[in-house]
This record gives structure tokens, sequence and C-alpha cells, in this order.
């Protein structure tokens, strides 16, 4: 089996070079809390598929990691759950690169519902769940980060589209109670 299609149940549909593979899952009832609907925890779960999948996808595939020693490390996320997800639901992860300099990339994940396991998500779609992450290139022998090879900056780089909307925001502070 590859390292692709390691995760039970995650497909991954093929692109043209220029964007990143979707990733498929289907929620299973495992994955559904108190109030009926998927959990946060698994949300968080299936964009970590994505990651793998987009790890694969740029060089940082486990014989990369075996043999440099180095790993992509995440050190900053911001989730936003914007709709509730069934049991049974077929979903459709899209990711896209954001930025990249020689240590660190910047990323997001959009999660859809659609209609069959392998489906792609309609071009108007708005998706239930977003994340945006910072990760570092890092040397996990040596403890810091250490720039990316030039092959894997340069796939990277040439995945950077513009950002959504969505991203780069922060948190609304909340005012305090009088």
């Amino acid at each position: 089996m590859s390292e692709r299609q390691s995760h039970e149940e995650t497909t991954v549909t093929e692109n043209d070079d220029s964007s990143l593979p979707l990733v498929h899952r289907t929620v299973r009832p495992e994955w559904i809390d108190y109030n009926g609907h998927m959990s946060e925890a698994f949300y968080v779960l299936v964009f970590g598929y994505a990651t793998d999948a987009m790890m694969i996808e740029t060089g940082l595939h486990a014989g990369y990691r075996e043999s440099t020693g180095c790993s992509l490390y995440t050190v900053e996320s911001h989730l936003r759950y914007l709709r509730d997800v069934a049991e049974g639901a077929h979903l459709a992860v899209r990711t896209s690169l954001l930025g990249v300099d020689a240590k660190k990339a910047r990323f997001c994940h959009e999660l859809y519902v659609v209609g069959a396991p392998d489906d792609v998500p309609d071009p108007e779609a708005e998706p239930v769940a977003t994340t945006e992450l910072l990760a570092l290139h890092v040397d996990q022998q040596a403890g810091r980060t250490v720039p990316f090879p030039d092959s894997v900056r340069e796939r990277l780089a040439a995945l950077v589209e513009p950002a959504p909307a969505w991203a780069g925001r922060s948190i609304a502070e909340v005012p305090a109670a009088r």
C-alpha cells in the first residue's frame, strides 16, 4: 500500500501539476458527537489527512523524512466550523498553498460535503469548514528549522495562489461583560 493510501478509507483525486489533489473521506459513526454532528476533533483529523497528501505531493513524503530526518511541523492553525456535517456525509478537502519561504509554508484547507465518495466540489460550493496553517521545515534530530531543499521549495512556490478572503483573520475579541 502506498503512503498516499496508508490512511484507511482516505482517497485522493489527482489534479494537474498546478494544483494539489483533493482528499476524500466519509464521516464515520464514531465521529458524531452528542449534538448529532461531526465532532470538532474529526475536522482536524480530516484536515490532517489533507496535509499529509500535500506533503507527499510536494516531495516531503516518508522517503524524504527517512533520508533527511526533516519534516513539516504545524506551529499555528486557525479553524472555522461553518456548517454541521452529518454521519455518512462524503467529504472533499481542497488544499491551497498561500506562501512559502526558505523554512516555512502557509497553506489552507477547505472542507466540502459532496454527493458521492469521489466527487469534486462544485465551483460555487461553500465550504463547511476551513483551516489556515503555518508550518515549519524542521530537522528533527537538531530540533530546529532548516531550509527546504530547492526542489521542495520550488514545488511549493509553484503551487502558491492568492489567499481566499477568509484567510489571515484572527478570532474576534469578545467585549468584557459589564
